[in-house]
Parts: C-alpha cells; sequence; structure tokens
C-alpha cells in the first residue's frame, strides 16, 4: 500500500481524520501502521505546494493517540483477559501468550511509565491501552500519562518530520543526495537499534519465563 499516494489524491481535511483514525484504531489494540500514516502525513505537510498543516497533523495524531488509548482502557478494563484472546485468534504474529506476558510484565514494572513511553514502542503503543485497563490502573493516572505520551509522541514525531522534510528540500537544492542519505541512514539505524533492544530484552524475558526466572528478566 502505497501511503503517500493515497494521502496525496484526498482532500486535505480526509487526511487529518486518516491520521486520527489510524493512530486511534492503533491505540486500541488493532496493529495497524498509525505510525506510519502519521509520518506520511508530517512529511506531505512540509511541501507547502500540497496544503498540509503540521500544525492540524499533529493535533490529529494527539487526538487519535489520546481518545484510542482511552477507549482501549475500557475495553480492557472490561473484557480483560477476553479482548487478548479474541485479537491473539485475528492477529496472532503481534498477540500471543508470549508478547502480551512481556507486555503485563512492563507494565506491572514500570506503571504509568510504561504508558507514557510505550507510546513510542511499536509493541507496547498497542497494549497501551487495553493492558492498563485489564491491570485496573488508576484512570487518572493513566490519562495523564496517555495524554502526556500523545503529545510528546504524535506532536514531537510530526515536528521531527516537517523539520527533516523542509531541511531536505533545501539540501537537495543546495548541497548534494550524501546528506541526505547520512540522515535518513542515521535514522534508520536509530530505529533498527531500538527495535533490536526491544526484541531481545522480550526474548530474555520469554526464556526466564519458561524456565521460572521472570523477575531476573529485564
Amino acid at each position: 500500500m502505497n501511503i503517500d499516494a493515497i494521502l496525496t489524491s484526498i482532500p486535505v481535511a480526509l487526511v487529518y481524520v486518516l491520521v486520527a483514525l489510524f493512530v486511534g484504531v492503533e491505540s486500541l489494540g488493532i496493529p495497524l501502521p498509525g505510525e506510519i500514516v502519521l509520518v506520511a502525513a508530517a512529511l506531505l505537510s512540509s511541501h507547502p505546494g500540497l496544503g498540509v498543516s503540521p500544525i492540524w497533523v499533529a493535533v490529529a495524531g494527539i487526538l487519535g493517540a489520546a481518545v484510542g488509548d482511552s477507549i482501549g482502557y475500557g475495553i480492557g478494563h472490561r473484557y480483560g483477559r477476553r479482548l487478548f484472546a479474541v485479537m491473539g485468534r485475528r492477529f496472532p504474529k503481534h498477540v500471543n501468550d508470549d508478547t502480551v506476558a512481556y507486555a503485563e510484565h512492563i507494565f506491572r514494572r514500570f506503571g504509568v511509565l510504561a504508558v507514557f513511553f510505550g507510546r513510542f514502542i511499536a509493541l507496547l503503543r498497542i497494549f497501551a491501552g487495553p493492558l492498563a485497563g485489564m491491570l485496573r490502573m488508576h484512570y487518572r493516572r493513566f490519562l495523564a500519562a496517555n495524554i502526556a505520551g500523545a503529545v510528546c509522541w504524535a506532536g514531537g514525531t510530526t515536528l521531527l518530520i516537517y523539520l527533516l522534510g523542509t531541511v531536505a528540500d533545501r539540501w537537495l537544492k543546495d548541497f548534494s543526495w550524501v546528506a541526505l542519505l547520512i540522515a535518513v541512514v542515521v535514522g534508520i539505524a536509530a530505529a533498527v537499534l531500538l527495535r533490536h533492544r526491544v526484541e531481545r530484552n522480550m526474548h530474555a524475558f520469554i526464556e526466564s519465563r519458561r524456565t521460572g526466572s521472570v523477575d531476573q528478566a529485564e
């Protein structure tokens, strides 16, 4: 699916709706590419001729994240593990006993910090709302961390991509593709390292869970 092509072929107002929708549904616990849609829309906003506002992209992302997580919290609070059982049958690659156990371990260990920082990690971003509800986290504390995480993640991501897109246009005019290529490689490397760290910790947790030494896993 070419998300850039889709976003450039629809009315600007619908771009904001799609950002809020994808981010919100992902926050409910359904593994949609919310972050990819947010990044694509933010990149489009760096091109003035398209009429996409970075401010409204950020607002749409923040609202989608905050509202989606809150709805996910309510669903998780009411249905608990039955919700994850249904999600596991629908999305076995993303939701299974091991991933749910790891996310639950992180939430029990770090509490509201997991809600805030989990917004920046794909696995925890999907589980944050439903899992917080299932674990009966105090809603006001959850809501505060949820909104703070949404503002920093959606607002920060939009700002960063917007600035990179704007600077990239200048680089392409005044310098060469080399500088842009270096920036892209550095960004991808950072994302890969973060993902590798999370996956390594999750595998270590799963192994320790099987051997009965969960408390010593990260």
